[in-house]
């Protein structure tokens, strides 16, 4: 029973609940001595809610050690905020606004504002502009080239124009230099046939293009593969030898969401593998992606997933380990140790391993770590701050041998550094 609940609320989340909240308000006038009667069930009316602050945001370090992070103000606006960090603490400056020529941005759990630093003082803030038929989008990208003094006009990223799904975007440089941009794309579902009601095709598809100039060109849209979950965040990672990587949920016949992983090449694609065996067979999507970092020899990860426990079949967040090849070394794979475990992020240097995620109890969501100085081999977890009301997931980035985590709610943006 207690893994079918656990699933439910997993699949809830396609739905968008995608921040943790605080529990149902109590109703104004109920309590003490003048508690006006409850209404009749045939009385009741709608309720309305308040709308979440979208508070999902894309982090990383500057070349000169400060913190970055973007996202959106209550007011929608896409905006950046730099932090110096000292003495185990964050000071951030004021927000300063980025002009999106007006367009909405999604800041929404897995769907959020990205952010990267290139070479040559680029700076890069990728964002989903939402278009007016329900999950549409497409790509869109500020760009600097003064270290993030000034950005130019957003372009779309991809060739494609249609009015579907264009989300989810990741991002990153390869050794070389090389930007590559890999998003969510329905295009393919939407020129499939149908069978009855439903589409012939399976999920959605993952697309890439690459761009030699820093942002300000892009060649073609391509595809990387058919039959991806259709919101589920895609984890990119640059592998020891250079080369950029992403990992996603993808739908494997003939309906397992498991995931899969893919050199992304720009002269010669590889065909992608699969990098895990969960065979996870349900016809939804937890809007719950990967995460994915470089180990000496392979991969970290984590995702969630579901293993067979007796009779059951319980879900959670498990780790492993991947060969450079992407395919999966099953005698590393276990559980967090934590069955509310939601949303967790990988960062390694060396044989320093930290795992991140937020637990939550629909009250009080709390930060939690579990770390390693073996490679993974073994792990200690630690508690590292909680919060009540709305919150973000949190972050992980490094640079050099500092890791620290940023934990974005609705009063204050957090940083902890990463203690081994």
């Amino acid at each position: 029973m207690r893994a079918l609940l656990a699933l439910g609320t997993a699949l809830a989340l396609c739905c968008g609940a995608a921040g943790a909240q605080q529990g149902t308000a109590p109703v104004k006038g109920v309590h003490g001595a003048h508690a006006a009667p409850a209404a009749a069930p045939t009385a009741a009316r709608p309720v309305a809610r308040k709308a979440r602050p979208q508070l999902g945001t894309g982090v990383a370090f500057a070349p000169d050690g400060a913190l970055w992070m973007a996202g959106v103000d209550p007011q929608g606006r896409l905006f950046v905020q730099v932090a110096a960090l000292a003495g185990g603490g964050a000071r951030w400056s004021p927000p300063r606004l980025l002009d999106t020529g007006g367009d909405p941005v999604s800041a929404d759990g897995e769907n959020r504002p990205k952010l990267v630093f290139g070479p040559q003082g680029t700076v890069l803030v990728a964002y989903t502009q939402p278009l007016a038929k329900p999950n549409t989008g497409q790509v869109r990208l500020l760009r600097s080239t003064d270290g993030g003094q000034s950005f130019a006009a957003p372009v779309t990223v991809h060739a494609d124009r249609q009015v579907i799904t264009h989300r989810f975007e990741s991002l990153g440089f390869d050794a070389r230099g090389v930007l590559h941009t890999v998003w969510i794309d329905k295009r393919d579902l939407e020129a499939a046939p149908k069978v009855g009601n439903k589409s012939s095709y399976r999920g959605a598809a993952i697309y890439r293009n690459t761009s030699s100039d820093g942002g300000a060109t892009f060649g073609p849209d391509i595809k990387v593969a058919d039959h991806s979950c259709e919101c589920c965040r895609i984890a990119v990672g640059l592998g020891t030898d250079g080369e950029m990587r992403a990992m996603w949920r993808h739908v494997f016949l003939p309906n397992v969401r498991d995931h899969a992983i893919a050199v992304l090449r720009a002269d010669a694609p590889r065909e992608p593998v699969r990098a895990t065996f969960d065979d996870w067979r349900v016809d939804a999507c937890p809007h719950h992606g990967p995460s994915l970092a470089a180990a000496e020899d392979g991969f970290h990860t984590v995702w969630f997933g579901i293993r067979q426990q007796g009779e059951e079949k319980v879900p959670g967040v498990r780790y492993g380990r991947l060969q450079p090849d992407g395919t999966p070394r099953p005698e590393t794979v276990r559980m967090l140790p934590d069955e509310r475990a939601e949303h967790a992020d990988v960062a390694a240097q060396g044989q320093r391993v930290a795992v991140v995620w937020r637990s939550t109890d629909g009250m009080t969501s709390t930060l939690k770590a579990w770390l390693s100085t073996d490679g993974g081999k073994t792990f200690q977890a630690r508690t590292l701050d909680s919060v009540q009301g709305d919150n973000d997931f949190p972050r992980l980035v490094q640079q050099g041998q500092r890791m620290v985590v940023v934990w974005r709610n609705a009063e204050e943006v957090k940083v902890h550094d990463i203690e081994f």
